[in-house]
């Protein structure tokens, strides 16, 4: 096999991998999952079925497809190394509870972000944009903005010319309009999305650093426009802005100490 076209096949596992973990508890049947990836019916079911073969995925009776027990013990080992939802579980909880909306940890995985954590707050009405296991684009929602603003400028230039983000999401995300949210993001050090997803759901977010200040993840809220108005949306984004510095500084700590572990 030419090295082209493995990594052509690597690459059409990853997305029905991710395509998978979107489908959540649920599964899926290949043909959505196919549409979701975008790999081609007869192939989806040939890496589909070798999958399975070796645990990675599940199939129901049904025909519906599922993540696999593998995966499940693959993610179990490399969590050591990579799981920050320890300390994230405590920002989100502490903002659920702060404001009474949805809040929310997700992490950034090449051109998407993917949520990791929910929490409901006490107010009763609630918007479900968000859920553990979407997958947006960066830009999209609002985890995805605040992300992307604090992206080197030549990285934010690139993805814009690639992203191609109003063909599939409208004329709101013409690349004119992303720049004047870019920028306002960069401002104000938080995101908002004004019912841009879906009409009346507004989102806002603040990004969460790496050691090395990249933007690798972010804290979101989420709730009904009538609980994001200019008024309240100060206060709101203060205190993202604070719990995002908190878990920020606590992600640091931990991957110094875990370098110095590695290196006795």
């Amino acid at each position: 096999m030419k090295r082209d076209d493995q990594l052509s096949s690597v690459a059409r596992i990853g997305a029905l991998l991710r395509a998978l973990a979107s489908a959540g508890s649920n599964g899926d049947s290949t043909t959505e999952l196919a549409r979701n990836a975008g790999v081609p019916r007869p192939s989806a079911h040939r890496i589909l079925s070798a999958l399975l073969q070796e645990g990675f995925v599940d199939r129901s009776q049904r025909g519906r497809w599922y993540l696999g027990p593998e995966l499940y013990i693959l993610g179990t080992t490399a969590a050591a190394r990579y799981d920050v939802s320890d300390h994230a579980r405590r920002s989100v909880h502490r903002l659920a509870s702060a404001t009474a909306e949805s809040a929310f940890f997700s992490a950034k995985r090449g051109d998407e972000t993917v949520c990791l954590l929910r929490e409901d707050g006490s107010f009763p009405i609630r918007s479900f944009v968000l859920y553990e296991g979407a997958r947006f684009p960066l830009g999209v929602v609002s985890s995805g903005l605040a992300v992307l603003a604090f992206l080197p400028d030549a990285e934010v230039d690139r993805y814009l010319e690639r992203a191609e983000l109003s063909e599939r999401w409208g004329s709101g995300f013409e690349e004119r309009l992303m720049r004047e949210r870019i920028a306002a993001t960069r401002r104000t050090g938080f995101a908002l999305n004004p019912g841009l997803v879906v009409e009346g759901s507004w989102g806002m977010a603040a990004a969460v650093f790496d050691v090395e200040q990249v933007p690798r993840w972010a804290l979101t809220l989420t709730g009904i426009e009538s609980r994001f108005r200019p008024a309240r949306q100060a206060e709101l984004g203060k205190l993202l802005l604070d719990e995002a510095h908190l878990l920020t500084t606590a992600l640091a700590k931990t991957a110094i100490a875990r370098e110095v572990v590695e290196r006795l």
